[in-house]
């Protein structure tokens, strides 16, 4: 699930210091007249929405798991001035749903073998997280169609048409973040009502560009086919979505393997080819696309951690 997209190789220390630097012209924006304030404003907006919050080219997962917060918080307070800033609300709802996804909702799994209790909190964390990507990725919709956000509750079909290509990524991030929130709240009926509407934003997203920054749609749909209720034969279509996913990404992504290995080799009860799957993930050579390298880092302890598993995934 977690991608990085278009992300520029930095050094960790500079980018902090940029967005140190942002946070002090914020403060002096917020002081300032209206229009330079405006001004301000907007323009930092800019230049965190071309940014994001993904430092997919660092190596190193616990830094940016401490470094994270402060650039999604930073975000928030710019929104708070900039409310209608449509790129910004965009990266917010991708930033935190990788931030959700990579450091909260993955570590819920890793510690529930010796802390169920932990283990929920961290979940319930990562519900509301995945609420907070949702509405932003919802507001940046809105922002771009007017009446967006009332016509997906009422007539969703209608509203979806409305978007164009152009939409696409802050869809993609909404449709993810609500799928993850749908996936941690199974007790609840309201909330799994919401998949009508999420099977609709996801047969869009399809239309408008299923073959998106180098397969990360395709990667996304292997865990979502498999999770669909009531569907027919999910293993052959998560399968033909593995492959595209590995073919757009040249084999170069952990992400599709661990996802097919997670989700169709345990359902299927195929241990051969899940160990398969998870050591082509860790295999691949990180500094081959750095742009990926973080993405890789977080997949492949996934994979590691999976591999320990197996006997509890496994009948056999």
């Amino acid at each position: 699930m977690i991608v990085y997209p278009n992300s520029e190789v930095r050094e960790p220390v500079a980018r902090l210091t940029r967005a140190a630097a942002l946070g002090l012209v914020l403060l002096a924006a917020l002081t300032s007249g209206c229009s330079v304030r405006n001004l301000a404003v907007n323009s930092m907006g800019d230049a965190l929405a071309a940014s994001g919050s993904g430092f997919g080219s660092d190596d190193d997962p616990d830094l940016i798991r401490a470094a994270a917060p402060f650039s999604l918080k930073l975000m928030e307070s710019v929104l708070a001035e900039a409310p209608r800033h449509a790129g910004l609300l965009a990266a917010a709802s991708s930033g935190f749903t990788q931030y959700s996804f990579a450091f909260v909702h993955l570590d819920a799994d890793e510690v529930e073998g010796r802390d169920v209790a932990a283990a929920r909190a961290l979940r319930l964390r990562a519900r509301a997280l995945y609420h907070r990507a949702r509405d932003y990725g919802l507001r940046a919709l809105e922002v771009q169609h007017p009446g967006f956000r009332a016509e997906l509750a009422t007539e969703p079909r209608p509203a979806l048409v409305r978007l164009s290509r152009d939409d696409s990524m802050p869809l993609y991030w909404t449709t993810v973040a609500w799928t993850a929130a749908i996936s941690l709240s199974k007790d609840s009926p309201s909330a799994i009502a919401g998949l009508r509407v999420v099977d609709l934003m996801v047969e869009r997203l399809r239309e408008l560009d299923l073959d998106m920054d180098h397969g990360t749609l395709h990667a996304f749909l292997i865990s979502y086919e498999m999770g669909r209720p009531g569907t027919r034969s999910p293993e052959a279509r998560a399968r033909i979505h593995f492959e595209q996913a590995v073919r757009l990404s040249a084999g170069q992504k952990a992400g599709p393997y661990v996802a097919y290995a997670e989700s169709v080799c345990v359902a299927l009860q195929n241990r051969r080819e899940f160990v398969a799957m998870l050591e082509r993930a860790t295999a691949i050579d990180p500094a081959a696309r750095p742009e990926w390298r973080l993405e890789n880092a977080v997949m492949q302890r996934r994979a590691r951690w999976l591999l320990t598993q197996a006997d509890q995934l496994f009948l056999d």
